[in-house]
Order: structure tokens, then C-alpha cells, then sequence
């Protein structure tokens, strides 16, 4: 027995007698097995298991050109828009192509290896808590290891934030060329705050570059640091901004390879929960389209720099886009967002135009107040 992929084509009309003698001549010509087409009034139904799309693309071309007919275009782009199956040869492959890629017994085999086992033996709670009125929806200036030890445990749903590279970018008062030892131990006394005062259920988020000229991952330092915290890593999206300016270099070594440097036109997003993978909220607190979700699962977001750093005196601004698709994607309205290197407010910023309650820390007063001036542009 064939199976089909089925797909609908939808037409204003009745499809006339000599769109459908086309269409069964092409279904003789490639097979009626692996592609076949049925009439329902208005309806196209198109089965498809396998064929060479370019040249049943060419052919479509062709007919509707000779012919003037466009539903044959209509019938040939539904095709092209499907952009799941396999390959082989010149041939896709509509139904069968994952069959050999599927573990048998999946289940029981997650459960021999027993998945994210770093994780075994921690002790959080399950309990959350709420977040005091003072803190809430508000622009805090201190240190945030202090400001967080002030906060009750489990009471932030979701935690983005984009920590001072330690590049010896000029930030508003905070030193950001630090021995690397005293770098991670001032982050990671900070980050233990955020675990604490996250959510059974929340998200920790970090958008991070690592200094490649020093060769120190800080991704995967800051990565194996949390997996020792008992967080649940869930993945990693890539950044790209498609800045090429120094994408060849003579650094390193130029046409050898004794010591060839490698540029990189991305950033590392790595995303953690605690406790479990699975966040509990209201199904009519979910704002993230449809598109959106599709969109945004691939882990690959093409989103171009910011470019108003000058105007808010900010050496290392994320844009908005990107925080929008980390809030949307990773929780829901209403949920409370935390950044503790908050800088200029575009985390808070974000949070509060998709109906998400914040707070934001900063240890500069000029960062701060450009944060409040940012929110107050925007009366809801």
C-alpha cells in the first residue's frame, strides 16, 4: 500500500475540465504512486510520495506558460512550500524519509541513559513564590548580587540577560577587563542569585560572545557552570548578525596553517531551566503566533546588531528583536522577567510592551535612567 502526504489547494472556482486533464497527464507522467491528484468543488487534493520537484516544476512552467494557465502555478508553489522531506537523488521524498532515523524503543533507551543526569540530586523546591510589590515592574540601581539576596526564593519566571563580556568595552561604571578568575567569580556569584530566586519551571537565559582572542569559551564555562547547578541545559540558538566587516583577517597566520584565527558573525544564546523542562502557565497567556513558533524553534536567528548604541551611550546593546523572541518564545504574558545587567532597559523594555512584568538591575545610575526613560515612552 502507498502512502501519500496530503496537501489541500484551495481555489475560488470550480477547476475547469482542462486544468484536470493536465494535471492527470502529469500524474501518468512521474506515476501514479508517487504523486496523484483528486477534485473536491473548489479543492485541489494533491497525494504526494516522491518526486524530481525540479522537473515537475520545469514541466508546470511550461504547460502554464503555453496554455495561460495559472492554476497549475498555484498547484506547483503548495508543492514548493512544503519544507519537510528526504532527499534522494534528484527526488524528494515526501513520506518514509525520517523511517530509518527513528530509534526503536526511544523511550525506554532515554531512560537507561537517563537524561540530563547532571541534574540528579538537586534540591529544588517546587514551591514558588511571589515577588514582593517593590520589586515589581521596576528599574532597581545596585549590585545585583545584593538586590537578588533580597528576593524570595523561586519567584521569577524567566531570566534573559546578557552578562559584561569582559572585552574592556567602556560600561558605565563596571570594569570590564578583569583577570578572567575574578571575571567568572564575581558572575558566578551573581548567577547563583539568579538559580535561587528562578521558578521551579523558570528560565535562565544568557546571550553571551565569548573572547576568542584570549581563546576562553565563556559559553561553555558558563554552560558547565549552571550543569553543576543542577539546571537542565535545553539548548543553544545561534545568534547571527551577518556582520562581515572583519571577516578576512591576516591575524593569526594568513594562508598557513600554523596558526590560522577564525572569525565568527554570531553569538550564543544558551537557555536553562530548573528543575524541569516543562514551564506551567495559562493557555490564554500564549502570544506567540503560529509562524512565529515554526520560525523561532529553528535554533538559528538571523537578526542584524544594533545600531543605536551611540544614542543610549552603550558599547554592547542586544537588539529588541532578539529579547522579543527569547520573552515570546520562552514565556508566557504576564510572567515576571528579570535581567540583572539590565544596562539600558531594552530586556525590560520588551517585557512590558508583551504584557510581561519586570525588573531590571543595573549598577549604573546613567544605565538606569535611561532604562526609566525608555518605559515611560511607552504608556499603556
Amino acid at each position: 500500500m502507498v502512502n501519500y502526504k496530503e496537501i489541500k489547494v484551495e481555489f475560488d472556482y470550480p477547476i475547469n475540465n482542462y486544468t484536470m486533464s493536465i494535471l492527470n497527464a502529469l500524474e501518468k507522467k512521474y506515476g501514479e504512486s508517487n504523486i496523484h491528484f483528486d477534485y473536491n468543488d473548489n479543492q485541489v487534493l494533491v497525494y504526494l510520495n516522491n518526486i524530481d520537484f525540479e522537473m515537475f516544476k520545469s514541466d508546470i512552467e511550461e504547460l502554464s506558460l503555453n496554455n495561460n494557465n495559472n492554476d497549475l502555478n498555484k498547484i506547483s508553489s503548495a508543492i514548493s512550500n512544503i519544507k519537510s522531506y528526504g532527499i534522494k537523488g534528484k527526488k524528494r521524498l515526501y513520506v518514509g524519509y525520517g523511517d530509518e532515523r527513528k530509534t526503536v524503543n526511544r523511550k525506554e533507551k532515554e531512560k537507561k541513559r537517563e537524561i540530563f543526569y547532571y541534574t540528579r540530586g538537586n534540591d529544588f523546591s517546587e514551591i514558588n513564590n511571589l515577588l514582593p510589590d517593590k520589586y515589581m515592574d521596576r528599574i532597581v540601581c545596585g549590585d545585583s548580587k545584593i538586590i537578588l539576596s533580597q528576593l524570595p526564593n523561586n519567584c521569577i519566571d524567566l531570566i534573559f540577560t546578557s552578562p559584561p563580556y569582559n572585552f574592556g568595552l567602556d560600561y558605565e561604571e563596571n570594569e570590564d577587563d578583569q583577570h578572567w578568575e575574578k571575571y567568572f567569580e564575581t558572575l558566578f556569584a551573581i548567577f547563583d542569585e539568579c538559580i535561587r530566586v528562578l521558578k521551579y519551571g523558570g528560565r535562565f537565559i544568557i546571550n553571551v560572545q565569548p573572547l576568542f582572542s584570549d581563546y576562553i569559551p565563556t559559553h561553555h564555562i558558563i554552560s558547565n557552570y549552571l550543569m553543576q547547578k543542577k539546571l537542565i541545559w535545553k539548548g543553544e540558538i545561534l545568534w547571527e548578525k551577518n556582520n562581515y566587516n572583519c571577516k578576512y583577517t591576516a591575524w593569526g597566520s594568513w594562508k598557513s596553517p600554523s596558526n590560522p584565527y577564525l572569525k565568527y558573525t554570531w553569538e550564543f544564546i544558551e537557555i536553562f531551566c530548573k528543575g524541569t523542562l516543562k514551564k506551567i502557565g495559562d493557555d490564554k497567556k500564549i502570544d506567540i503566533s503560529g509562524d512565529e513558533f515554526k520560525k523561532w524553534v529553528y535554533a538559528k536567528w538571523s537578526i542584524a546588531p544594533e545600531r543605536r548604541m551611540k544614542e543610549f551611550n552603550h558599547p554592547a546593546m542586544f537588539p529588541e528583536e532578539l529579547a522579543t523572541k527569547v520573552i515570546k518564545l520562552f514565556s508566557y504574558q504576564e510572567d515576571i522577567v528579570l535581567d540583572p545587567f539590565n544596562g539600558v532597559g531594552t530586556t525590560t523594555l520588551v517585557a512590558k510592551l508583551n504584557k510581561r512584568h519586570y525588573l531590571g538591575i543595573d549598577i549604573s545610575s546613567e544605565y538606569c535612567s535611561k532604562a526609566e526613560e525608555r518605559l515611560s515612552s511607552f504608556l499603556f
